[in-house]
């Protein structure tokens, strides 16, 4: 069965604009490895995907690792001894170090300065911090509101709790004609920032929501977990599953105005890796490829040598080469409508080869057969486009051999795959080739 583009019918400016609310709804809620605030991100995209949600309680190993207390806060504030508010969780969550223990005192100013963060290259701007796995308070805030502090006795509250409960992920599978799978991971971790990652979630949530209905080759799996714990976890409780997983994508700072950058999976030439290069070559971006490294986003777990999938990380500007990464100014003015929608296409694009990415067999090898006569050069288009399309069925025809893939010839001719795809189709229909249903190598 010949799968459609997935592109086709869609408008891609208003998916980017939908996305966009979606963010803005998202972007207030103040999320953690654990807690409250990632399953009231979950219940929002419960209302566009059915999304099956699971809690591993505090305590469970996974492998190496264990799942945490669970970390909750309603409010937390610093006052001065005139009772003004100088810090105030409710007005930025980023304002509090993520994973603050309680606390209810009075402290002089040399205390308190302990406990601060701040940015002094960036002095208006407010870090994010954490400390997941060492009991800790503090607080988050601008360098020039630092350098403002007087000696003064200062009321510290911080209303949290650090107890017993859950790890919360979610989780949404949609079934193909094949039980192998495509894997979507995203994560959810993080509070009120955009590109790092409001971006991965709400892309991964509309990737999901056009793919459901699609006829797919491939069942396709989207993650939405916290970031590290969350991919230990998945992988410690789906081990005797994950080798379903072909292709894979870690999805993070997909939001931004910058180039595409693509890191390849640890297997290094996977076809997810020469997809993924391949529509990165022919979108007309400027676009970076780097080799995997064993830090950064969950896809070094997916990798990690005991397991070795398939999964390479899609992003725009990578973690950390933006000035605004980790901080209050990654924020619904650096990410826009139109750089998710670009980001959207490009995914579309990836999944269009993995699902049509197929082996023929010529049925006419000796020699090049008379395409004339069966009206394969009669096509409407100009002149570019009949040359085009005329290189494209030598070229499939030349390497329809047994063992080429189209995208391994669109990878061979430089055309883009669709060329290949379509050029593959009207020769099929002309009989001049058969699919090989054999098992493809890569």
């Amino acid at each position: 069965m010949n799968k459609e583009n997935l592109k086709t019918g869609i408008d891609i400016d208003e998916i980017g604009r939908e996305m966009y609310r979606l963010m803005s709804e998202l972007f207030p809620i103040c999320r953690s490895i654990t807690g409250n605030g990632v399953r009231k991100t979950l219940h929002i995209i419960k209302k566009h995907i059915p999304l099956m949600v699971h809690d591993v309680p505090t305590g469970t190993q996974v492998f190496d690792w264990t799942i945490p207390k669970e970390w909750n806060i309603v409010n937390a504030y610093v006052k001065n001894s005139k009772g003004e508010k100088i810090i105030d969780f409710t007005k930025n969550n980023l304002h509090i170090l993520n994973y603050s223990v309680p606390v209810k005192k009075k402290i002089s100013l040399k205390e308190l300065k302990e406990h601060l963060f701040t940015l002094p290259e960036y002095p208006d701007w407010i870090p994010y911090r954490t400390s997941y796995y060492k009991e800790n308070w503090g607080f988050c805030i601008s360098h020039n509101q630092f350098i403002d502090l007087r000696e003064d006795e200062y009321e510290v509250f911080i209303d949290s709790s650090l107890e017993d409960g859950c790890l919360t992920y979610g989780e949404y599978y949609i079934k193909g004609e094949k039980t192998e799978e495509v894997l979507i991971s995203c994560h959810t971790c993080h509070p009120s920032l955009c590109n790092d990652n409001l971006s991965g979630i709400v892309l991964s949530v509309f990737l999901a929501k056009h793919l459901s209905q699609k006829s797919l080759k491939y069942s396709y799996r989207f993650l939405f977990i916290p970031g590290t714990i969350g991919s230990i976890t998945w992988l410690c409780l789906n081990e005797s599953n994950v080798s379903k997983v072909k292709h894979g994508l870690v999805v993070a700072c997909i939001g931004d105005a910058g180039k595409f950058t693509y890191k390849r999976s640890r297997q290094d030439r996977a076809e997810i890796d020469r997809t993924v290069i391949n529509v990165l070559r022919n979108s007309g971006t400027d676009f970076e490829i780097i080799d995997f490294i064993p830090f950064g986003y969950d896809e070094r777990q997916y990798c990690s040598p005991g397991f070795n999938l398939p999964v390479g990380c899609l992003m725009r500007t990578p973690h950390g080469r933006y000035p605004e990464y980790h901080t209050s100014a990654d924020n619904l003015n650096l990410v826009q409508p139109e750089y998710m929608a670009e980001s959207f296409s490009i995914f579309l694009s990836v999944f269009n080869i993995l699902e049509n990415n197929k082996k023929y067999i010529n049925q006419n090898p000796k020699c090049e057969p008379q395409l004339g006569k069966r009206g394969l050069y009669q096509m409407l288009g100009g002149q570019k486009d009949v040359k085009e399309k005329e290189f494209s069925m030598l070229w499939v025809l030349n390497l329809s051999d047994g063992r080429n893939t189209l995208l391994d010839i669109s990878d061979k001719s430089g055309l883009r795959f669709d060329l290949i795809k379509d050029a593959a189709e009207a020769l099929l229909a002309c009989g001049l080739l058969k699919e090989d249903i054999g098992k493809v190598a890569f």
